[in-house]
């Protein structure tokens, strides 16, 4: 045998595998200037990504965070009843939801018919007034095309028809409502796991900031939400007795629209307002003065008395602010938008101050 048949190297078997080329791919940045700008390049590409992704999925985001809200107001009622029973909170939490399946049962046992008998009524009633407001506007010198007043008419009525809708719970909603009561429920029983979860995604240095703003957050809004309840529940109560008192016709729903409108600061009252000044026209115009010293008089106990007893212990924001929230989430959200603007501005506002407090206490320390 040879000596270069001694030397020459053994080919290695076909299963072998071969090494890795360390060649640079068309990924490969040799700059290093050019290869950092290129990672900032991409992280902002996900952050816009993660932005539309949110505008697409809005719809769902919006009824997380109605679960959310659901889930603080079950929690506020928890810790008052954590002031006088020594229970734990799994169990306070079923106490409070045992109360408003109650409530829910009574209201329906009791009122449900009524109500919704009043509510298929009311819609006619408000279209009749409508009309003669109309007819009456013409015989004083208003002029209006046919076609434009019955449009103007029936637009108006497919409001009303919605709200009474929303008083009877069509079915169309529930699988919405459905799933912000079963999140809420959750997130009302133990809080702490998903705030630590979206902590742990955050850098370290950010996570103890974070926890104390989602503490500040989940106490305003609790204060915002018992403030409400308090404001719907004075209002409804205090229309309903005043038109009963008068013997107004569907005083019940009257005043149960006005509770749930009451919810909506500055578009709720002039709403059920009016719904309410319409239904007592029908009835003579001594009924429509009544009802609209009825308005003017609970309007002002709300306005100069609850609201600003309420506004002492919640979140403490801006009408005009609150009205164009409310405004745009109507009109990209509908009335889950409508209903949730609110709490949803509360948190921005929480969110903003924390933010500026942290800047402003790095600042100090430099």
């Amino acid at each position: 045998m040879s000596e270069a048949a001694e030397t020459a190297p053994a080919t290695p078997p076909a299963d072998t595998p071969r090494p890795i080329v360390r060649r640079s791919g068309p990924t490969d940045i040799a700059d290093p200037v050019i290869r950092e700008e290129a990672r900032k390049a991409l992280v902002w590409a996900m952050v816009i990504g993660l932005v539309a992704l949110a505008v697409v999925l809005a719809q769902p985001l919006l009824v997380v965070f109605g679960g959310l809200v659901f889930g603080s107001l079950i929690d506020g009622g928890a810790r008052l009843l954590g002031r006088v029973l020594p229970i734990g909170r799994v169990w306070r939490v079923a106490l409070v939801l045992l109360a408003v399946v109650g409530f829910a049962v009574w209201l329906v046992e009791f009122a449900g018919t009524q109500i919704a008998d009043q509510a298929s009524a009311l819609p006619a009633t408000i279209g009749n007034q409508a009309m003669k407001g109309m007819h009456w506007a013409q015989r004083h010198g208003l002029r209006m095309d046919a076609k434009f007043t019955q449009n103007l008419v029936e637009g108006a009525l497919a409001r009303v028809t919605e709200v009474t809708a929303v008083v009877g719970g069509v079915l169309g909603g529930m699988t919405t409502l459905f799933l912000i009561l079963v999140l809420g429920i959750y997130f009302a029983i133990d809080p702490a796991p998903y705030r630590r979860g979206l902590a742990w995604m955050l850098p370290r240095e950010s996570r103890d900031h974070f926890e104390g703003t989602m503490l500040v957050m989940g106490k305003a809004l609790r204060r915002l939400l018992m403030g409400r309840l308090i404001g719907m529940m004075a209002e409804g109560l205090m229309i309903y007795i005043a038109l009963a008192l008068y013997g107004v016709p569907m005083a019940a729903l009257l005043g149960m629209i006005a509770a749930l409108l009451a919810f909506l600061p500055n578009i709720g009252a002039p709403i059920s307002g009016l719904l309410m000044i319409l239904v007592g026209f029908s009835g003579g115009t001594s009924m429509g003065l009544y009802c609209v010293g009825v308005f003017v008089v609970v309007m002002g106990v709300d306005g100069n008395v609850i609201v600003p007893l309420v506004a002492k212990r919640t979140a403490d924001l801006a009408p005009a602010l609150v009205l164009a929230m409310q405004l745009m989430m109507g009109l990209l959200f509908g009335i889950i938008g409508l209903a949730l603007a609110d709490p949803l501005l509360a948190m921005l506002k929480v969110l903003l101050e924390r933010h500026s407090d942290r800047h402003a206490e790095a600042e100090a320390a430099t």
